[in-house]
């Protein structure tokens, strides 16, 4: 009801202050500043004629229609000035219409008091529903924010004036000396971030938001690490700048710890021209392009223009879910097919390129499940090995210009089957050197956030239904990169490549999977080992306690790109392939899943037993602290 008469309300308070401010000031002053004409009971007609002068230039200024409780600076300003428009309109009437006019000094002095009590109602009006407002949510969740600056305020104000807010924000936290005991928005900044610990032990603070979007990947995790101490603490962040440009209000953007925020590096930004030149205007067919990589790569690959994108998948749900999501972005402007297809198929294989006829080729369809395939080894094999050996055969049959394999760290020193049908499949591609005008190159890289089968969303779906938290060895370590990384440096990866190459990217810094858990434990809110319990569940099949990315750091060489490194590998020749594949082709007719494993650890010489590799490895793993991060290094020791 008050809503609908807004207008009609502040029309009449305006009224009534002008008339008060009249009224009082004439009785103060009519023996010395009203003219005889004013006195003697013609103010009324002044007062209308003030009052519809001002009221003109109101509307003129719409500050009518402003909402007065998210008023700023700027709204505050129109209304002075559209008064003051009002009193020089009403005083050019007055000598128009050659009307005695009242004396300066009471019109200036009713002036000023009339702003001043316009001024002083809209503020009182905002003031006092904040605090309604704030009494109405006493219930609601107290929240602190990390970070004084535009962002922070900017999240207050937004919190502030939502009146279905479930916030109700306590205090500030910022380095910034200048801050320090300062208020903003009546909100106190109450320390330095290194306080919060302290601080927060006498405060009933429930959330706490890192609203620093500009600050750098190492220190945001330095703060989530000084934050983690803390029990019954949800932490939550805002994206980085570049995120925030051009998206929904800012309140709208804070979001839950993501893994991304605990690794401690910078995201990788690439130079996309290299790229440009290599997929620019080509026919890009991507194997698996339906799975968490290939998808992306997909994604990635659209950006730089080729001319035609052909997506491969046996699943058939997943390779229409990414053409529906291309589709929908790009429509008529990409080139795309999809062709449902299983590499295994080598005549279905032949008839894909023959059709097509790629010129770029990202392999990136294998079983990748570490404990599935011990069960299956029939299944790695045929897909993983012969399914590459088909694509590889067909690129160099119809003049494909790159081929690029994606392999996985658990190719090296494997001691399991999926990481032994791995460096097999490295293998067909170093067999291929100086045999085909196709320059064939592999790229490898570590665990990837996000993807199937991911510890990461595990982790937080247990957390989400109280626990436990299930991991197989409190010793593990493993390297982490995101999807779009990993996709981003693949691409980097293939543009440089050259023929019989193999890629290995750099990981960053390894991760404790137990101190990971831990992490997201105390930033969901919770105390380890009291709200929510790690169990231990015991190293799965095939599975290391850690993963390494080179099998010999003397055979590596920089490229120009500090993130991607070369490993030289020995030649194997076709006769030396030849043999192998016979060995794997004769253990799978057996189908026997003992046969298959021994072949093979015949033809794949790193193939090690898990239990031989973790004995190995030792009790203590180092990992390396900060200042190695960047590195690329056996890791914690050169097992060739």
């Amino acid at each position: 009801m008050i809503n609908r008469f807004r207008n009609l309300i502040l029309f009449l308070c305006d009224a009534f202050i002008l008339i008060a401010a009249t009224v009082i000031l004439s009785s103060f002053s009519l023996r010395y500043a009203i003219p005889d004409a004013v006195s003697r009971g013609h103010l009324l007609p002044h007062l209308i004629l003030l009052y519809a002068c001002t009221v003109v230039f109101q509307l003129l200024f719409h500050t009518y229609d402003s909402l007065w409780r998210y008023a700023e600076s700027r709204e505050y300003l129109s209304l002075v000035t559209a008064a003051l428009c009002g009193f020089a309109a009403y005083e050019v009437a007055i000598r128009v219409l050659h009307v005695s006019p009242m004396s300066f000094l009471l019109l200036t002095a009713i002036a000023s008091l009339w702003v001043l009590g316009m001024l002083l109602i809209r503020f009182i009006y905002r003031v006092g529903r904040s605090r309604l407002q704030y009494r109405r949510g006493s219930h609601r969740i107290r929240m602190a924010i990390v970070g004084a600056g535009a962002a922070g305020v900017q999240l207050l104000e937004e919190v502030q004036n939502n009146s279905d807010s479930p916030y109700a924000i306590q205090c500030f936290f910022d380095d910034d000396p200048a801050k320090q005991g300062k208020r903003l928005r009546g909100v106190p900044v109450k320390g330095r971030i290194k306080d919060i610990p302290h601080r927060l032990k006498a405060m009933d603070i429930q959330e706490i938001v890192v609203a620093i979007p500009s600050i750098s990947e190492n220190r945001r995790q330095e703060i989530l690490q000084e934050l983690s101490s803390m029990s019954k603490v949800k932490v939550r962040v805002l994206p980085s700048t570049l995120d925030l440009l051009g998206q929904r209000p800012i309140r709208t953007q804070v979001r839950e710890i993501q893994i991304e925020d605990l690794l401690g590096r910078e995201p990788i930004r690439l130079n996309p021209a290299p790229v440009d030149a290599f997929l620019g205007g080509k026919t890009v067919m991507v194997t698996g392009g339906g799975g968490s990589i290939g998808s992306e790569l997909c994604r990635q690959i659209v950006k730089h223009g080729p001319r035609r994108l052909i997506i491969v998948d046996i699943y058939e749900n997943n390779a229409y879910d990414i053409q529906q999501e291309l589709l929908y972005k790009y429509g008529g402007r990409l080139n795309l097919s999809v062709e449902i297809a299983s590499i295994r198929d080598r005549e279905r294989v032949r008839q894909l390129f023959a059709h097509y006829r790629p010129e770029v080729v990202f392999h990136a369809a294998a079983h990748k499940h570490v404990p599935l395939m011990e069960v299956s080894p029939q299944e790695a094999v045929r897909n993983n090995v012969f399914g590459t050996l088909n694509l590889v055969r067909a690129a160099d049959e119809y003049g494909v210009s790159k081929f690029i394999q994606i392999s996985t760290d658990k190719a090296v020193n494997p001691t399991s089957v999926m990481g032994a049908t791995k460096r097999m499949c490295e293998m067909i591609i170093q067999s291929m050197k100086s045999r085909s005008k196709t320059d064939f190159a592999a790229v490898r890289f570590g665990n990837v956030l996000g993807s199937n089968g991911s510890v990461v969303p595990l982790f937080k779906r247990q957390i989400a239904g109280g626990g436990p938290i299930t991991i197989t060895d409190k010793r593990i370590i493993r390297y982490f990169m995101t999807i779009p990384e990993a996709a981003q440096l693949v691409l980097q990866a293939g543009a440089m490549a050259r023929q019989n190459e193999l890629y290995v990217l750099d990981m960053g810094r390894p991760v404790k999977i137990l101190e990971l858990a831990e992490n997201l434990i105390r930033l969901s809110g919770y105390t380890p080992y009291r709200d929510i319990d790690i169990v231990e569940t015991g190293l799965r099949p095939g599975e290391k306690l850690y993963e390494e990315l080179l099998i010999a750091s003397r055979d590596i060489e920089k490229t120009e790109n500090d993130q991607i490194f070369i490993e030289r590998q020995p030649a194997i020749t076709p006769k030396e392939l030849a043999e192998k594949l016979s060995v794997l082709e004769a253990a799978l007719e057996k189908n026997d899943p003992g046969i298959i494993r021994g072949a093979l650890h015949q033809v794949v010489p790193t193939f090690h037993e898990p239990e031989e590799l973790n004995r190995e490895q030792g009790q203590e793993v180092h990992v390396p602290d900060q200042s190695e991060s960047g590195k690329v290094v056996p890791f914690p020791r050169e097992l060739a």
